[in-house]
């Protein structure tokens, strides 16, 4: 495609149009759900696998999953989790500074959530909150926005000296497909909570947000902790695209453990307690 008839304001990463396989794609060009399941199922069954791996080797793996509202990240973090362990693949997904922690140096809170040996942490938005969110908000100061900018590439250096294994997942959704989104969630009830305040304001400012991330790239692609770009305007195919790339990073080998022999019952010798003596929840089914 050429860069010039792309929109001011398009993230610089498209799809493949070239989507003509009936097996494969619909008519539309997306992938279809049946594909979609069997690849997802065999993805999740490789990501056990790359866990026991992990816990095994005393691995420390760091993802951090950045992108445009509404641009699949936290879907692809619930595929990850589905079929996983809480206790070696978890989730930091941090709420707003309190007032004390804003004094703070500013990675400092995220330090306390970096992976121990056979830990894998997702962070669902990270420190790059600064140079994106922040700075088009103006919930940061410009020296506040430099001074990270300086600082972020020499911490990410640091932590992977420090034998932490860093991926960035930036995940880049078009200007159409996010008002799409934003929409469907507009017009569902049981959905319309997703569509905060802050929603409205990034879209609203959709080529300010494309700025941040073209300032944030510049300074923070770093050979030692590359960004990787996933278009999502195909959710399922981002999915999919991330795992198999998240996958791909790691020389992994089958190390599950063998099925065990369950014990049996010891007896012992105990009497229980009438059970019209328990409140049990109404049977309605």
């Amino acid at each position: 495609m050429n860069l010039s008839t792309v929109p001011e304001g398009a993230d610089d990463v498209m799809l493949d149009p070239d989507r003509r396989n009936p097996e494969l794609y619909t008519k539309k060009g997306r992938l279809r759900s049946s594909v979609y399941e069997e690849e997802m199922e065999r993805l999740q069954e490789q990501l056990v696998l790359l866990q026991y791996w992990i816990q095994t080797q005393g691995l420390k793996v760091l993802v951090i999953f950045e992108g445009r509202g509404s641009a699949g990240k936290g879907g692809v973090i619930k595929r990850i989790t589905e079929r996983t362990s809480p206790r070696t693949v978890r989730v930091v997904a941090l709420p707003k500074p309190t007032e004390r922690q804003k004094t703070q140096w500013y990675f400092q809170r995220y330090v306390e959530h970096l992976p121990a040996a056979g830990e894998m942490v997702l962070f669902d938005r990270s420190w790059y909150n600064r140079s994106n969110v922040e700075w088009v908000m103006g919930y940061c100061t410009p020296e506040e926005h430099q001074e990270f900018l300086r600082s972020c590439p020499e911490v990410e250096r640091t932590l992977v000296r420090s034998g932490i294994v860093v991926l960035k997942y930036w995940f880049s959704v078009s200007y159409e497909e996010q008002r799409r989104r934003f929409e469907a969630r507009n017009a569902e009830p049981l959905k319309r909570w997703k569509l905060s305040d802050m929603d409205l304001a990034e879209h609203e400012l959709y080529v300010k947000y494309s700025m941040a991330k073209d300032t944030t790239f510049q300074y923070t692609d770093i050979k030692q902790a590359p960004w990787y770009v996933v278009p999502s305007d195909d959710k399922r195919v981002a999915r999919i695209n991330c795992i198999s790339h998240l996958l791909s990073q790691f020389d992994y080998v089958d190390v599950a453990p063998e099925p065990v022999t369950l014990p049996v019952m010891q007896k012992v010798p105990y009497v229980r307690p009438p059970m019209h003596e328990q409140t049990f929840v109404p049977q309605r089914f």
